[in-house]
């Protein structure tokens, strides 16, 4: 009994170390990402031709009457006076110490606009995705169970064509339809889930394509393996086979795509919410990045950075539930 003790527990113990090495591993990825995306985000900001002060005094029409010590000051208050590195600097402190800053243009505490625009855009992309994800999932189930291949050729060219639509073109689309001729919806706003449901389906037109593309090429793939074949041979029939055997293997793509689809949404909400004019994540970003708002752009960029992040960190968690042979300290 200790002779087998003594065996198996430094086992265990190099097993937990190796998958403690593995998610530290992560974690330090995922400061890197954070840092890289901070970093960029300011250096573009910092590169472009005009600076924020200028547009902020051009917006409130006072860029005439200001004087010089004015302009000054104002430059001097968010350190834009300070060289380059300097300004880098005071930032990444800022940030290391969760501050943001403030809006340039606003004033308010860059930390406080999130957390105020967060709710609009998190129902946003929930509710796309509750659109999405079974449509997707449906579109991917009912070609591979169409026979005649004229009809399972056309249904897998759908997904083509949806992504292909520029998502402000589908939402003038919708407003012009399903608001404007046909008033059913709201055009604009943020009030209630009526105003909800022509942005949610704006975006989720092409997630749910890139959703039935992934899945209906995973669920080719695992058809083909010799383990289908093999039920085949018994008389498993097709829609047992695909709900009981083949999906489950053919979801492991879909959710390591989660990370892009969550990206997808989050980009596709700046367009979104532009369009039917909400309050949001996406529309504070357009804003500024307009007026070149440099704490404001870092922190949304922040913000959808931890995100991605976080959504990546809970797929590499799922995978060993769908597929025990997936092992975090082995995957790269």
């Amino acid at each position: 009994m200790s002779t087998g003790a003594s065996f198996t527990l430094p086992e265990r113990w190099r097993h937990w170390a190796t998958r403690a090495r593995a998610l530290l591993g992560r974690l330090g990825q995922a400061l890197f990402v954070l840092w890289a995306a901070f970093t960029l985000s300011f250096l573009i900001l910092y590169a472009l031709p005009s600076d924020p002060v200028s547009i902020m005094l051009n917006q409130n029409g006072e860029m005439n009457a200001a004087d010089q010590a004015q302009v000054a000051a104002l430059k001097a208050r968010y350190h834009l006076d300070q060289p380059l590195p300097v300004q880098y600097a005071i930032a990444l402190r800022q940030a290391l110490q969760l501050d943001l800053g403030q809006s340039i243009q606003s004033g308010q505490a860059v930390t406080q606009a999130l957390w105020q625009a967060l709710p609009g855009t998190a129902a946003l992309a929930a509710a796309a995705l509750l659109l999405a994800l079974p449509s997707g999932v449906g579109l991917a189930l009912l070609a591979s169970r169409v026979r005649g291949p004229r009809l399972h050729e056309g249904l897998l060219a759908l997904p083509s064509l949806a992504v292909s639509l520029p998502t402000f073109w589908v939402g003038l689309l919708l407003l012009q339809w399903l608001s404007f001729r046909i008033p059913l919806f709201p055009a604009m706003g943020n009030q209630g889930l009526a105003a909800l449901v022509l942005p949610a389906l704006t975006l989720a037109i092409p997630t749910a394509a890139v959703i039935a593309q992934v899945l209906s090429h995973s669920i080719a793939g695992v058809l083909q393996q010799p383990f289908v074949s093999a039920l085949r041979s018994k008389g498993v029939s097709h829609d047992r086979l695909l709900f009981g055997h083949v999906l489950h293997n053919a979801a492991i793509p879909l959710l390591t795509l989660a990370g892009g689809i969550v990206g997808n949404l989050l980009a596709g909400a700046v367009v979104t919410e532009t369009v039917f004019s909400r309050d949001g994540i996406g529309r504070l970003a357009q804003g500024a990045v307009a007026s070149q708002d440099i704490p404001m752009v870092q922190g949304v960029v922040l913000l959808a950075a931890a995100i991605y992040i976080l959504v990546n960190l809970l797929v590499d968690a799922l995978y060993p539930l769908l597929d025990p042979r997936i092992d975090l300290a082995r995957r790269p």
